[in-house]
């Protein structure tokens, strides 16, 4: 069975409605990252921190995954599947997708803001419970952070990802402009001659073996059905 890695960004969600970061009217637009993304920002105002991604949860939950996130998951039928998202959301595995790897933290999730990559206070907030009230402590006695990587921080599961693309035989990468690191770098880990197709709305430069497919995250999704 042949192994896809799909690699995807902020692009991939916002046809479910959920606005990137860094567009103009993006997300941060109303704050300062440093103030609730950076680890400083956290240790200045961890109630701040709180509140903005409690903000960030309920819009998720009130979102679905549009028809690009269901074609991923689809692909599945027939191929080896690994997704590689810079998302923070779960719509891949709301669509079904079974094998995702999160680059920069899953935004359902919080943990011990001493360790937050020590599993056993790491807790899966739910629907109805997706709030966690300022100075909720984790496990260990430290306070509960959001599960999200902050500008600065290590991203652990790059080493995971990159050997994941070293092993594609085909590499798909939608919505995300090849402009942040260490996600963009992933490129250079897929082997000579494995076809790379990109969808993205705009035009991107991204070396002659890619193919770019110019529409959002669905309708790309559609065309690269087809061409599969």
């Amino acid at each position: 069975m042949k192994k896809i890695v799909v690699l995807t960004g902020a692009g991939m969600s916002v046809e479910s409605g959920l606005k990137t970061f860094r567009d103009a009217d993006g997300l941060w637009e109303e704050y300062p990252v440093q103030q609730v993304a950076t680890h400083e920002g956290w240790l200045q105002d961890p109630t701040l921190v709180t509140n903005f991604y409690n903000m960030l949860r309920r819009k998720c939950w009130g979102v679905k995954p549009n028809e690009g996130h269901r074609l991923v998951a689809e692909l599945e039928q027939k191929y080896d599947v690994t997704v590689v998202t810079q998302n923070v959301d779960n719509l891949h595995e709301q669509a079904g997708s079974t094998k995702v790897i999160h680059l920069h933290g899953e935004l359902m999730k919080v943990c011990s803001s001493n360790d937050p990559d020590d599993p056993r206070y790491q807790q899966l907030l739910t629907p109805d419970n997706c709030e966690v009230k300022p100075g909720t402590k984790a496990g260990d006695g430290s306070l509960l952070r959001p599960f999200i990587v902050f500008f600065g921080e290590a991203v652990p599961n790059i080493t995971i990802a990159a050997e994941e693309c070293q092993q594609a035989d085909i590499f798909i990468i939608i919505g995300t402009s090849l402009n942040v690191y260490p996600a963009a770098g992933l490129i250079h880990y897929v082997r000579p001659g494995v076809p790379v197709y990109l969808i993205d709305p705009n035009p991107i430069t991204a070396g002659s073996n890619v193919k770019q497919i110019q529409k959002g995250a669905s309708e790309g999704m559609k065309e690269l059905m087809q061409l599969l």
